[in-house]
């Protein structure tokens, strides 16, 4: 008689998060809280994802603002991973993407740093284009390290 031991394993839990916000300074803020409170409440820690969200939400604030539309956050913690992913109106201004991206000449610069940031901290991110008229930067962390 044959017997098989089977196992269930259940599928990891999938948290998400999406919010529409204002393209200014508030909203980029706003969005650094929120991810700490949902992260938080999940279980999960924040301390990168927070910084990344910062960056990013503040690139779409300075950068891809639009008059009249707001800029969006999302956040998706499936397994191990969390993707952060920020889309704002402004498809026509693409940043560079991963390895492209240079310091600012001057030392001295009070910008120019953020995606310099996003890379060091994230293991994995990147650009996606549209729909038109829209692009998203997202990052992805490994949660387990």
């Amino acid at each position: 008689m044959n017997q098989e031991i089977v196992r269930t394993q259940h599928p990891s839990p999938t948290w998400t998060f999406s919010v529409l916000l204002s393209p200014t300074r508030r909203g980029a803020r706003l969005a650094r809280l929120l991810t700490v409170a949902h992260l938080g409440a999940w279980g999960f820690p924040s301390e990168s994802a927070a910084h990344i969200v910062g960056e990013l939400a503040a690139n779409a604030s300075v950068h891809g603002r639009v008059r009249g539309r707001d800029f969006q956050l999302s956040l998706v913690v499936s397994g191990r991973t969390l993707r952060i992913e920020v889309t704002d109106t402004r498809g026509d201004s693409v940043p560079p993407g991963p390895g492209a991206v240079k310091a600012p000449e001057d030392d001295y610069a009070e910008n120019g740093r953020g995606l310099l940031i996003v890379e060091a901290l994230a293991d994995h991110w990147g650009v996606v284009p549209g729909p038109v008229p829209r692009k998203t930067v997202w990052a992805e962390l490994d949660l387990v390290r």
